[in-house]
């Protein structure tokens, strides 16, 4: 079936134009300027034609960072792959990139399995998946080797949470080699978990229990030093590296630094940083638990530096981290004592429209919107041009955007199955109209119209910025 997208203000991360887009079957197969004869001479032979008049036509959102069902801390992410696509879907967002886990003493493949498991067949969107690695050893790093030729190319090491997820700078060195010579990208949680874990006993010894206190002992300093350590390790492997939801100024200091060095060291942050604060954490009768992530909220001073390193490539991606637990029943497990309070905010719903409220307030360009939000996520971990952009021969995944639907995020209105909104009551211009994923509708007109099973896991290549 033939869909034309008519009268739209095309943005991609490259260039802005009034075109019109052609789309036959799951591919977009051309684009010309609207009024054009070329342009005109596709309408008779349209099959659907959508009129984009006084919206922007955007490429599908490629959120990089989420954790659809992910078990933590007695407990489970709340959104699964059917509720979390869809609400993803109704944000704009086309494809995901979710976390499989190798359990310690597990396999890879046993990991990489279970989360195909979960995803296969209930899909609102397109997927793909990282592999977080828990326990490196020989064969496991022989795995990394066989993942990378199944188009799971990046890999995430931890030195955050020891007993859990931890690997020492020895393990994360082997780790870093191997990806070296297999192409694969590392992905890091750059916290110092082993002196953190230290500031969380004495913090309790303390009586210091509320929320707030996870962003007290989770300090910038110990993120810095741990992004540091992680870029030192990866110029020894002459690996590349991808530090994820970066969330402190100092630690950002450390990324523009490689930089400066050529490095092929790249970093992500997340709409919590920009837009929540440690003010968050702090709110009363335990609302601050419902702010409780890790990297945790910093003071909103931080926030200046990271809209400055995403102007500046020094952040080269916002993703979500979307790892949802409800307040009731999952939050207030930490009630008396914030080191049990699950880790996670939810958000995959959300990130397109605060990305593009920092458009309408300055921070960025139209253009710097679609190109972190879409397109860099895309090259990041090998989907670009399939993903990412509007061009011939990618996949149709288009977004109708209002660029003047303001309304107000509440968890009364949104999709996630969560409970609460980490952005209640803010008020955003603008939201997606329609959205289509590989050229078939699903959001039209304030209803979700696709279907469970739609979405598709997509192998992906290696990165494609490395120098």
């Amino acid at each position: 079936m033939r869909t034309l997208i008519r009268n739209g203000m095309v943005v991609t991360a490259a260039d802005e134009m009034y075109a019109d887009v052609l789309i036959d079957g799951e591919k977009i197969v051309a684009l010309a300027a609207t009024g054009s004869e070329t342009a005109a001479s596709w309408a008779p032979g349209a099959g659907k034609v959508l009129d984009a008049t006084g919206l922007y036509v955007i490429p599908g959102g490629v959120d990089g960072h989420t954790h659809m069902q992910m078990p933590f801390g007695g407990t489970f992410a709340a959104d699964t792959f059917e509720t979390g696509t869809r609400a993803a879907a109704w944000g704009g967002t086309t494809t995901i990139v979710d976390f499989a886990i190798q359990s310690v003493g597990a396999s890879l493949r046993e990991g990489l399995d279970a989360w195909h498991a979960k995803a296969a067949g209930v899909c609102a969107i397109d997927y793909g998946f990282h592999m977080i690695v828990s326990d490196v050893n020989e064969p496991v790093l022989k795995e990394m080797d066989v993942l990378v030729g199944e188009g799971v190319s990046s890999f995430k090491l931890f030195m955050a949470y020891p007993g859990v997820f931890y690997s020492d700078d020895g393990r994360i060195l082997r780790a870093m080699q191997r990806a070296a010579g297999n192409g694969g990208l590392i992905m890091m949680h750059a916290e110092n978990g082993i002196a953190i874990d230290v500031l969380v006993e004495q913090a309790l010894a303390a009586g210091k229990t509320d929320p707030r206190y996870h962003g007290e002992v989770r300090r910038a300093l110990l993120e810095s030093e741990a992004t540091y350590r992680a870029i030192q390790l990866a110029r020894v492997a002459e690996a590349p590296l991808y530090v994820v939801h970066v969330s402190a100024a100092e630690a950002v200091t450390e990324l523009a630094r490689a930089k400066d060095l050529g490095l092929n060291v790249f970093g992500e942050t997340c709409p919590q940083y920009l837009f929540l604060s440690t003010d968050d954490l702090a709110r009363p009768d335990f609302e601050g638990a419902k702010y409780v992530c890790s990297t945790p909220l910093r003071p909103a001073e931080h926030q200046a530096a990271l809209w400055r390193a995403l102007r500046t490539d020094d952040l080269s991606v916002v993703s979500t981290d979307h790892c949802p637990f409800c307040f009731s029943g999952q939050k207030d497990l930490g009630r008396g004592d914030f080191s049990k309070i699950p880790n996670g905010l939810p958000g995959v719903e959300n990130r397109m429209d605060l990305l593009h409220q920092a458009v309408v307030d300055g921070h960025i360009s139209r253009r710097r919107w679609i190109e972190l939000a879409c397109a860099t996520p895309a090259r990041m971990f090998g989907l670009y041009p399939r993903k990412g952009t509007l061009a011939p021969g990618a996949d149709a995944d288009v977004v109708l955007y209002d660029p003047n639907a303001a309304y107000t995020i509440s968890a009364e209105t949104h999709h996630m199955n969560v409970d609460y909104s980490a952005y209640e009551g803010r008020r955003v211009a603008g939201r997606p109209r329609t959205v289509l994923s590989r050229g078939t509708v699903v959001i039209e007109d304030g209803s979700y119209v696709g279907e469970a099973g739609h979405g598709h896991f997509v192998a992906r290549s290696t990165c494609q910025y490395l120098r």
